[in-house]
């Protein structure tokens, strides 16, 4: 068979992934994985960055919550010294729920949306996948 004949005869085989296509392959899946990666990091600091803020529908008592949910900050009016303690316990217990709620809300906001943007992250390849090409490879040598 000559040469074009071989040619010819190749075309309809066919065609396999070659190592170059694989380490393509590979390339994408790191490439993804740092971006993924990265943005998860940026979630991170946007959580750490989360206020949420509450205050009593008197305007007496204000707070604030960080991501985490901790308190980060209280504010009583002077005139809350007004109410008596029973009340004033009350308010406060209201507005730093509110507070802790709120950022809680907006931290899980940040963490779908960063979690929404990986999904799509190839699988990576398999404790076979090697094995196979070795094999394939081996097997177009003849």
């Amino acid at each position: 068979m000559g040469i074009q004949q071989r040619l010819t005869a190749g075309a309809d085989m066919p065609t396999h992934p070659s190592p170059d296509d694989d380490v393509e392959r590979l390339e994408r899946v790191l490439l993804q994985g740092r971006g993924m990666m990265e943005r998860l990091r940026e979630a991170r600091d946007g959580v750490r960055e989360v206020a949420g803020r509450a205050r009593s529908a008197d305007d007496l008592v204000e707070a604030v919550s960080n991501g985490q949910g901790d308190v980060t900050e209280v504010r009583l009016d002077p005139r809350a010294m007004r109410l008596d303690h029973t009340a004033l316990g009350r308010q406060v217990t209201e507005v730093l729920q509110a507070a802790q709620d709120e950022a809680a809300r907006l931290a899980q906001e940040i963490v779908e949306r960063a979690l929404a943007e990986t999904e799509d992250l190839p699988e990576p390849p398999d404790e076979h996948f090697i094995r196979d090409r070795v094999d394939q490879i081996a097997r177009n040598l003849f």
